[in-house]
């Protein structure tokens, strides 16, 4: 506990010398931003501002798109700002939040380098900032700005106390998937000051009819081999629903990985599940992917998308098929003849 708090302080320190000329800040989430890349801005927002008397803006590229992160955003009135909108030139100082330069996955034009990175994902070789704390041993970034917040003394108002709390537990399952030490004493120390009442309704969202008609395509489509299952979504509106039938999908008995995918735009969007919890599913994703796209993740979960700009739907199925056949050998399974629909004499 003691050399965690100890690297806090010494990032908090290095923070504030980073950020000594700047006037406003620009907080940057990933794309189609989560409940932990949106906590973590948030709150990155709220320090800034309680420690160094700094205004910041906070934006994201893509849509907040998933029912329960529409709710978050409702509910706890966090203000974020389509990247559209933003003048990103006329910020001096940028911070990525939950994600770092030239992932793929967020706005920052590559020849703009951030003033501040924060994540919780493997650091890569390219990631270059004056600040750069990434702690790949933490389950949630969520988790290392709660400790910036309690390091430097800041009240935790219950909005966003709620955010943090609930991030942490998305992103970790509760604290059943890749969560450390650190993750439980954010958890167990937010858990008091988060309200209980916005909490239920974050996590238990109105669902839209067009929710449900993904849902059936998915498990229509989906097919099985041996400890593998894979869905095909097709074409969807809200690009996270490939990550949440993964979700479902891996908690199928006898199911160890699951991939899933699905067309949003120009994209296809791949997202990997294991139940395995020394599987690496970000190096599997990354070398499913290749330089065709992007791709990056954890042990247990992993996401990534193709460009598909000027294939024909022959073409997309195609390239799906592919992806499929060359995820099924990287997991152990290189001569696969035919797949079993998930839905086959099932019994309930």
């Amino acid at each position: 506990m003691d050399s965690d708090y100890t690297e806090t302080a010494r990032a908090l320190g290095h923070l504030k010398r980073v950020l000594k000329t700047c006037r406003r800040l620009l907080i940057l989430a990933h794309d189609n931003p989560d409940p932990d890349s949106i906590a973590g801005a948030v709150a990155l927002k709220h320090l800034v501002w309680e420690r160094f008397g700094i205004r910041s803006t906070v934006s994201y590229g893509g849509i907040v798109g998933r029912a329960e992160n529409r709710a978050m955003l409702r509910l706890l009135r966090i203000k974020m700002s389509p990247v559209h909108r933003i003048p990103l030139r006329r910020y001096r100082h940028i911070a990525l939040v939950d994600t770092q330069p030239k992932t793929g996955n967020n706005s920052l034009p590559l020849e703009l380098e951030p003033t501040v990175v924060i994540d919780h994902h493997p650091l890569r070789r390219d990631t270059k900032a004056p600040l750069v704390d990434v702690r790949p041993e933490y389950g949630a970034v969520a988790t290392i700005l709660t400790e910036y917040l309690q390091e430097c003394g800041c009240k935790i108002p219950t909005p966003l106390a709620t955010a943090l709390f609930y991030a942490i537990s998305s992103e970790t399952q509760a604290l059943g998937r890749e969560a450390g030490e650190a993750d439980t004493r954010a958890y167990l120390s937010l858990f008091p000051l988060a309200n209980k009442k916005h909490l239920a309704r974050i996590q238990r969202p109105s669902l839209p009819k067009s929710y449900f008609n993904v849902l059936d395509r998915s498990l229509l489509g989906a097919a099985t081999y041996k400890n593998v299952v894979v869905a095909r979504l097709g074409t969807v509106k809200v690009p996270e629903l490939a990550a949440e039938v993964a979700d479902l999908l891996v908690r199928m008995e006898r199911i160890t990985w699951a991939l899933c995918l699905a067309r949003h735009g120009d994209r296809l969007v791949l997202s990997i599940r294991t139940t395995n919890v020394k599987a690496k599913a970000g190096r599997v994703i990354q070398r499913l992917v290749g330089r065709r796209g992007r791709a990056g993740g954890h042990n247990m979960m992993a996401g990534g998308w193709l460009d598909g700009t000027g294939l024909s739907e022959a073409q997309k199925d195609r390239l799906e098929e592919e992806m499929v056949n060359k995820f099924l050998g990287l997991v152990g399974h290189r001569e696969v003849s035919v797949m079993r629909p998930l839905l086959e004499d099932a019994e309930v």
